[in-house]
């Protein structure tokens, strides 16, 4: 029973650990627009753009220089009067389609899409190939497959090592 209790309190000791490392936004004060529009823009925008420090992270939960810098480009885009795609559009002209967490599928981001679904099959292949393939047994010993001579000398070392 205590056990049991333990274990409940573990669990919910650890949801509580991953619930409280979410990742909290990393937008700057001093950073946000007045424009409460333009502002709920910015970090629409800001979502679907990596850090490219951080590379697993958006802009708008990084708290890396250049996801500042990119963060207060899109800003400067969205109060000089472009929209979300035109903003969108210059921060992939300066650097590439790596930049948006959701890639476009095409030619050049092929390895992008495809790649861990290649690496997930071969994986799983190589584990039911391993475990598929015939295990080589040695044959069991019997005393019948020795010969004569040999039975002989066994009972003479057996006999030999015995406690008198």
């Amino acid at each position: 029973m205590r056990t049991a209790w333990l274990g409940a309190g573990l669990a919910l000791f650890g949801l509580l650990a991953v619930l409280a490392a979410a990742p909290a936004p990393a937008v700057q004060p001093d950073e946000m627009l007045a424009d409460t529009a333009l502002e709920a823009r910015a970090r629409a925008i800001g979502k679907n753009l990596r850090c490219l420090v951080c590379q697993n992270q958006s802009i708008d939960d990084s708290d890396a220089g250049l996801a500042r810098d990119l963060r207060i480009l899109v800003r400067q885009r969205l109060t000089a009067g472009d929209s979300d795609a035109q903003v969108i559009d210059f921060v992939v002209a300066r650097y590439g389609d790596f930049v948006l967490l959701n890639p476009p599928l095409k030619p050049v981001t092929y390895a992008l899409w495809v790649g861990p679904a290649v690496i997930f099959g071969l994986a799983a292949l190589s584990v039911v190939i391993y475990f598929r393939r015939p295990r080589k047994r040695p044959a069991p010993a019997s005393a019948a497959a020795l010969s004569a001579e040999e039975r002989e000398r066994l009972r003479r070392l057996l006999g030999a090592e015995r406690p008198r």
